[in-house]
């Protein structure tokens, strides 16, 4: 490292201390060809989250299948479908035993009791502030 404010960036190129610019960062991501190529700098396509027909993706199959022009499943298949899915995302929840349903059961009831008692108070207190003050 030099004295005079510059770094020595690991290629033996020297620039100055102050932040590189977003411009200048991605001229240089940017490939040779310019703007309209798609490169290791672009942000289009799949990377960007977006269908190679410009639409947003949504990650299921579903809307894949509808875009390519195949209806959706009647109803109850849909129905059935979304109940086997909720089924299997409740197999994965780590269920509290007996004794932590009762320990919470019991903070969540005393922190209700000491914000009831504390907004009771406040509110009692600023009663007789305002009889107080107007009488």
């Amino acid at each position: 490292m030099s004295d005079d404010g510059e770094k020595d960036n690991g290629a033996g190129e020297q620039r100055s201390s102050r932040p590189e610019s977003a411009a200048s960062r991605r001229a240089r991501r940017r490939p040779a060809g310019g703007k309209g190529e798609s490169g290791a700098g672009s942000v289009k396509g799949k990377s960007a989250g977006t269908s190679p027909a410009g639409r947003k993706d949504t990650g299921s199959q579903a809307a894949t299948k509808r875009d390519r022009g195949e209806p959706k499943p009647p109803l109850p298949k849909r129905i059935v479908r979304y109940l086997r899915e909720s089924v299997a995302e409740l197999r994965k929840v780590i269920w509290p035993t007996r004794k932590q349903m009762v320990t919470y059961t019991i903070v969540v009831i005393v922190f209700v009791i000491f914000m009831v008692s504390l907004v009771a108070l406040l509110d009692w207190a600023f009663g007789k502030a305002m009889f107080a003050l107007f009488g």
